[in-house]
């Protein structure tokens, strides 16, 4: 276990070297990843000019859940953000010779990029988490305090794993890109809203199914304290890790039955 995490950084470190010897440039991509974002939290204050509340939620505790939502998914960007690029390889055959190499294919396709400027988001989200903590009447507590703490990560290896899965959608249709963003960066859209203002179908869709709702909004409900108007148990509200690793595990087996079944580009 220890080793593969040693590559990584070795791999990581690489890239990251490589990208700070243009420093004017990153510089540049930084910023306009940071002024991109913030177009995005621009939309939330534009709806709540036209509005007081969505459902019981006011635009502080709507914030509270961009801000969470944004900084996850841009660290899960940062990890795994060019699988997007993935169905490329399946195309044009470079897949083929990640088979032949000594580590896990998956492995081999995340520590294959690692770009830094996509921190300007998660910047961004945590300049707005830090504005909204402070305006925010939060009673912490241990309880809220922790979960605070797996919060992110618990989010993290969510939206990674409804990425892969969809990546591996690639290994049957070589492209598949558009009907995988819809749920990688359409579902950061729909975590950064409260789940309670969606249709019932759409709510279940992402509770159950494709478990988006255990990113932000259900951790939210318990560090906010707030009434679930969905009348789900308490207990729902602290499965964010229990559901993150459940998450893992079935995007594992998928992307092990997708290469055990893989037939090569010519094949």
């Amino acid at each position: 276990m220890v080793e593969p995490v040693i590559l990584w950084r070795r791999l990581v470190g690489a890239q990251i070297r490589s990208q700070l010897q243009y420093r004017v440039s990153f510089v540049l991509d930084l910023v306009g990843a940071f002024l991109i974002s913030f177009i995005d939290f621009l939309a939330v204050l534009v709806i709540f000019h036209n509005v007081t509340r969505l459902g019981t939620w006011n635009v502080r505790e709507v914030a509270f859940l961009y801000a969470f939502s944004s900084i996850s998914f841009a660290l899960t960007d940062l990890l795994i953000g060019h699988l997007d690029q993935f169905p490329q390889k399946i195309r044009d055959g470079n897949f083929d010779i990640l088979l032949v190499r000594p580590r896990s294919t998956l492995f081999q396709v995340i520590g294959s990029d690692f770009q830094l400027r996509r921190l300007g988001k998660a910047i961004q989200g945590l300049l707005v988490l830090g504005y909204v903590i402070g305006s925010l009447d939060i009673h912490w507590d241990a309880g809220r305090i922790g979960m605070l703490v797996v919060m992110v990560p618990a989010a993290i290896v969510i939206f990674g794993s409804v990425w892969v899965v969809g990546g591996c959608l690639a290994f049957w249709t070589t492209d598949g890109g558009e009907f995988s963003n819809a749920f990688s960066y359409g579902g950061n859209f729909m975590a950064q809203y409260p789940v309670d203002i969606l249709s019932a179908w759409l709510r279940r869709f992402l509770a159950y199914i494709v478990p988006l709702a255990f990113v932000c909004y259900f951790p939210s409900l318990y560090i906010l304290d707030k009434p679930d108007p969905l009348r789900l148990p308490r207990f729902v509200e602290l499965l964010s890790p229990a559901v993150a690793l459940a998450a893992a595990c079935v995007a594992g087996l998928v992307w092990r039955f997708a290469v055990r079944h893989y037939r090569s580009a010519g094949g």
